[in-house]
């Protein structure tokens, strides 16, 4: 079974999953081998049953793990056990008909609009890291993307005379979305600091040494920069894209256009931000009605 979960995530790859998926997939998969033979001992391919699967569900439940993290695994499981099936591996999908646990429905964190503007008005200096430091999270929160999709951006997908950018989002979708005023200005004022004009697949926001930005770096970047706003709670790339929308729909933007410039390729991801709102709309009410 663990040469099979080998074919498995190449095949992944190969379907253009992203690192983070494959790597993902694998620890969920590996970790139910374990449970079973032993860590890195082999397993038979009966071995893997529904009643092992459930118990490694159970496991999930009872290490206090999130439940969006056994939904995870049980996908992992159900494509490995499909992908098992059709080669020949498995007769039957033991992962089938296991039922995938409930996930309570968390609002997005989002960021005040005033105090973020704030924030982003006050990194002033123009030493090269905060110049890009300032135009990395313009960008971000303007176009609403995701942290993979920042540290990807590179020279070619930028279209500064037409404010354009294309993005390369989940599953490799393509999209191309807008960049605001403020984010383009920042973007021009630190492209403007780089010496010769770079390749189109060169990275758009480098470290010191000139190679592309990790995701750990850009997170660092934003706590640092915006560690004030909302007082330091949940300053994350993330909570910039949630801001992102949620601050369209309040200014009347259509959910349906919201949903094209965040990716989403089903608008019930798109319709959490109506609550926020509401629970906005509630708390106004709420503060300023005599008898609420």
């Amino acid at each position: 079974m663990r040469e099979a979960l080998e074919q498995f995530l190449i095949e992944l790859a190969a379907r253009r999953a992203s690192p983070h998926t494959v790597a993902a997939y694998r620890r969920d998969v590996t970790r139910v081998f374990d449970l079973s033979a032993g860590p890195g001992k082999p397993m038979a391919p009966e071995a893997w049953t529904r009643d092992l699967l459930e118990r490694a569900l159970r496991d999930f439940h009872r290490s206090a793990r999130a439940a969006s993290s056994a939904a995870r695994a049980l996908a992992a499981w159900r494509s490995f056990s499909r992908f098992c099936v059709r080669r020949g591996w498995l007769s039957d999908d033991p992962a089938r008909r296991l039922p995938f646990p409930r996930r309570p429905r968390r609002l997005p964190r989002t960021l005040p609009e005033r105090e973020l503007a704030r924030a982003l008005d006050g990194i002033v200096a123009e030493d090269p890291a905060s110049v890009r430091d300032r135009a990395l999270i313009e960008m971000t929160y303007s176009s609403g993307l995701r942290l993979s999709e920042l540290v990807g951006l590179n020279h070619g997908d930028v279209d500064p005379d037409a404010g354009l950018l294309r993005i390369r989002g989940k599953g490799r979708r393509e999209r191309i979305v807008p960049v605001g005023k403020a984010a383009l200005d920042s973007l021009r004022r630190y492209l403007g600091s780089t010496s010769a004009r770079p390749p189109r697949d060169a990275a758009v926001f480098v470290n010191a040494r000139g190679g592309r930005l990790t995701g750990r770096t850009v997170q660092r970047v934003v706590r640092r920069r915006l560690g004030q706003v909302a007082g330091g709670l949940g300053v994350t790339p993330h909570a910039l894209r949630h801001s992102f929308a949620s601050h369209l729909l309040d200014r009347g933007a259509d959910l349906r256009a919201i949903q094209e410039l965040l990716g989403h390729r089903s608008l019930s991801s798109t319709q959490i931000y109506t609550h926020v709102s509401r629970s906005r709309l509630r708390r106004a009410y709420e503060q300023a009605h005599p008898r609420a």
